[in-house]
């Protein structure tokens, strides 16, 4: 896609817009939806202080959690995409509202779960689970649970931080609000005095572009921007942490480093471990940003030029193209596999493609159970671009197959193991396009691609 100016939602082709109808046929049917799952809430409270009575009310119980999360996952994942994709539409904002406020109900419903699973005991559980097939499914989760005892609270206990889910969740759509909606950013002007539209699906283009007379002007318009809002954004991020120190204590953790890393089983030693490698080798990129300099041909290396490319004329690698050279490059995991990707991309369109007016920033993968492994991205044809595309293919086959065999109680994934499988897919895309014929100048961009991937990582 070449174009200076930035489209509108109707203008993007359906084959490049992400397959909302696979979800819902109708924002009607949507509604329908949300208040049944509100209603069927009533159920599963009810077998609130019964667990105890046998395995078959235990199974019974787990049956109606796990239907209630999935459901709240398709629901969520429909309101999600209307407003990713265009962050000013008001009646997606009023949907993500609704469904945000569902998931408090659904948390406080099902919050007496594990205090009372850790009051009936391992025991008498192990017992249940070798007894009743049906609780088969609980073998790997009452592991967990009874490794995080200490920090699991009584039901009411958790039943209220279950209903402080939909408060809490303010801190992200202000934060959204403001930086996806409200924010208008002054046009780019590029080094013959031409104009680019400079947007959350923009910028990340424009920083990669060649010409920097362009990224220097599209980088102040953004900074500027975000800095004319510094009290607000302060005070959020303020707030946010306050969050994080209210569940650190209600959950009687040591710190937030611990709060946060605890419940996947991550010791702290692992973050420290990080950071400490981080600085040991800052002496390795601190030579890359020299030779980036170098090659740039600058005496100072702006934020605007950590991005730019090294070669005069970057290559431009359409979408088809990209898809075709990542489904090559995974071909040694299989036929099928290769095939689930690529009618995912190019036929069931699980991707919505490119940059418009009002969509939100970066890339991401997302589904549930029920749907199928969506990505939001804003593809403008570049090394970069491919790279986000294998990335989030990774998480998006990796959310496929645990979707394929695994029940709804463990469809969700740490973030730990979801980094294995998108990086896996750049390394093996990299792999593959450093040892086929291309041209010199491509093969340079690829190589930026992977350094630009690995700077990304110490800024996350």
């Amino acid at each position: 896609m070449a174009s200076n100016q930035l489209r509108t939602r109707d203008q993007i082709a359906v084959q490049y817009k992400w397959n909302r109808e696979s979800v819902f046929a109708t924002d009607a049917d949507w509604e329908a939806e949300l208040a049944s799952l509100g209603d069927a809430l009533a159920g599963v409270s009810a077998f609130s202080g019964r667990l105890a009575d046998g395995p078959a009310t235990l199974a019974d119980a787990v049956d109606a959690i796990q239907s209630a999360r999935q459901r709240l996952g398709v629901l969520y994942v429909y309101a999600g995409m209307d407003y990713a994709v265009d962050t000013t539409d008001q009646a997606a904002g009023a949907r993500m509202g609704k469904v945000q406020g569902l998931a408090g109900r659904v948390m406080a419903a099902v919050s007496f779960l594990n205090p009372e699973l850790l009051a009936i005991g391992r025991e008498t559980l192990d017992g249940w689970i070798a007894a009743e097939p049906r609780l088969a499914v609980l073998d790997h989760y009452v592991d967990n649970l009874f490794r995080q005892q200490q920090h699991v609270r009584s039901a009411e206990v958790e039943e209220l931080l279950g209903l402080a889910a939909d408060p809490f969740s303010g801190l992200y759509n202000t934060f959204s609000a403001l930086t996806d909606s409200d924010l208008q950013f002054q046009p780019a002007l590029t080094s013959d005095g031409n104009e680019l539209p400079v947007s959350q699906s923009t910028i990340v283009g424009i920083m990669h572009g060649a010409d920097r007379e362009a990224r220097r002007t599209a980088w102040e318009s953004y900074a500027d921007n975000y800095l004319a809002y510094k009290n607000t954004l302060t005070s959020n991020l303020a707030t946010s942490v306050r969050k994080s120190v209210f569940n650190m204590r209600a959950r009687r953790y040591e710190s937030t480093l611990e709060a946060a890393l605890f419940e996947d089983n991550i010791p702290t030693a692992v973050f420290t471990n990080l950071i400490d490698t981080f600085r040991k080798n800052l002496p390795t990129w601190h030579r890359y940003w020299r030779l980036r300099r170098k090659a740039l041909g600058v005496e100072v290396l702006h934020p605007y030029d950590i991005w730019a490319p090294l070669v005069q004329d970057p290559p431009r690698i359409p979408f088809e193209q990209a898809v075709d050279w990542i489904c090559d490059a995974l071909a040694p995991l299989g036929e099928d596999y290769v095939q689930v990707m690529r009618q995912g991309c190019l036929q069931d369109r699980w991707i919505d493609v490119y940059p418009n007016k009002g969509k939100g920033n970066g890339a991401f993968s997302s589904g549930s159970p029920g749907t199928f492994p969506f990505i939001m991205m804003s593809y403008t044809d570049d090394s970069g671009d491919l790279g986000t595309l294998a990335h989030e293919l990774g998480h998006s086959m990796h959310s496929y197959h645990v979707w394929q065999n695994q029940p709804p109680l463990y469809s969700d994934y740490t973030i730990f193991a979801a980094e294995v499988a998108s990086n896996f897919h750049q390394a093996m895309m990299r792999g593959y396009l450093l040892n086929i014929d291309l041209p010199r100048d491509l093969q340079i961009a690829i190589i930026e691609e992977a350094m630009s991937n690995f700077y990304r990582y110490f800024l996350v």
